[in-house]
C-alpha cells in the first residue's frame, strides 16, 4: 500500500532554514508528481510544491517563490522541500501527496518559525 512518512520539521527562527523529506513506498515513485501542502490551524490545506516524474518541472505557491525549493531523488523515492528564508507565517502542518487515483498524504510534520 502506499505510504508516504515525513521528516525534517522543527522549531526554527525566522530567516532560518528547514529541509523537509517524505520517503515513499507502495508505489512506482518515479512515475507520478510529488506534492507538498501545509496546514496552518484554523485554515485551509494549501499545496505549497509540485515536482514532475523525473524533477525537471517544479511548481510553487507565489508565497513561497523564491524561497522554498522542491526536489526528488528518485533512486531514493524521496522528495524533498528546501525552506529557506523562513517567516512567522509559514508555520504549519507540511503534508507530502500523491495523486493515484486518489490523494495519499503522509502524517506530516510541523514546523514552526518562531522566535
Amino acid at each position: 500500500q502506499v505510504q508516504l512518512v515525513e521528516s525534517g520539521g522543527g522549531l526554527v527562527q525566522p530567516g532560518g532554514s528547514l529541509r523537509l523529506s517524505c520517503a515513499a513506498s507502495g508505489f512506482t515513485f518515479s512515475s507520478f508528481y510529488m506534492h507538498w501542502y501545509r496546514q496552518a490551524p484554523g485554515k485551509e490545506r494549501d499545496m505549497v510544491a509540485r515536482v514532475s516524474p523525473t524533477g525537471v518541472i517544479t511548481n510553487y505557491a507565489d508565497s513561497v517563490k523564491g524561497r522554498f525549493t522542491i526536489s526528488r531523488d528518485n533512486a531514493k523515492n524521496t522528495v524533498y522541500l528546501q525552506m529557506n528564508t523562513l517567516k512567522p507565517e509559514d508555520t504549519a502542518v507540511y503534508y507530502c501527496s500523491v495523486v493515484r487515483g486518489v490523494a495519499y498524504w503522509g502524517q506530516g510534520t510541523q514546523v514552526t518559525v518562531s522566535s
